[in-house]
């Protein structure tokens, strides 16, 4: 028996990336995966899935939109009865100093970032709340909660809060029998760190990439894949003792106190 056989998920963010990686790892494992994005694309991966004979389901999804995020919800609700897993993986990153930043960009980091967050939860907790199970799974990230670089205020503002939201939460659901923990990843190979690289260096993306993997101490940058086994577990009963944590997934990345320099 699988370990998320018999369970319904919601993974937001699920076009590309992280939230495809988990979305098909939890799949793998046994769940009905629901694919939730504002992008079109979500309905490539919904085929790509169903062909490899995985159940899963599209559904459009802006997580900025609380009215637009209750509808698909329902969807889900309809359809299978029951939430047994959320996935709160859809996230942005602009790079931009502080004093550059307009209050747009700003918005377009805390609207999808923790508004995202807050409108899936606040959807779909009360049927978990309902059935006393549930297992919710936020991405942070080590950005804002342990590091940051510059450029990255309104980035690591939000992943900071996303930590909050989960430490809080995972308090008042105790008691349903509700987990709630986050991932933090730190550098993994997804569209959108390469679109980091891109604005980095437009140039040589590729260098920023290589760089970044000679800094990490397992040398390379994490795997999609990788991030779905973790969110896999802390969906699953194997987690059902840990609530409130954040684990972090970064290749030992933010390990070392000094920086190598070369002699």
């Amino acid at each position: 028996m699988k370990k998320m056989d018999g369970k319904v998920a919601i993974i937001t963010g699920a076009a590309m990336g992280n939230g495809k990686g988990i979305a098909e790892v939890l799949a793998k494992h046994g769940a009905a995966v629901i694919l939730a994005d504002i992008s079109d694309k979500v309905f490539v991966v919904e085929k790509e899935l169903q062909e490899k004979g995985y159940d899963a389901m599209a559904v459009k999804m802006d997580v900025s939109d609380k009215e637009n995020v209750t509808a698909g919800v329902r969807k889900v609700i309809d359809k299978y009865g029951k939430i047994d897993a959320l996935v709160n993986n859809a996230g942005v990153a602009r790079l931009a100093n502080f004093l550059d930043m307009d209050e747009e960009l700003r918005d377009f980091h805390f609207n999808i970032n923790i508004n995202g967050v807050w409108n899936v939860t606040k959807a779909v907790l009360p049927y978990m709340k309902e059935r006393q199970y549930g297992r919710i799974v936020n991405l942070s990230s080590v950005t804002g909660t342990m590091v940051a670089d510059e450029g990255e205020t309104a980035y690591a503002t939000t992943k900071a809060a996303v930590m909050g939201f989960t430490k809080a939460l995972a308090r008042e659901t105790a008691s349903y029998n509700v987990t709630v923990n986050a991932i933090l990843p730190g550098y993994i190979l997804t569209p959108m760190a390469e679109s980091i690289a891109k604005e980095s260096n437009p140039e040589n993306p590729q260098e920023v990439i290589d760089g970044i993997a000679s800094g990490v101490p397992l040398g390379r940058l994490g795997k999609i894949e990788e991030v779905g086994e973790l969110a896999a577990f802390l969906a699953s009963d194997e987690s059902s003792y840990i609530t409130g944590t954040g684990i972090v997934i970064d290749g030992g990345s933010t390990l070392p106190e000094t920086v190598s320099v070369g002699v």
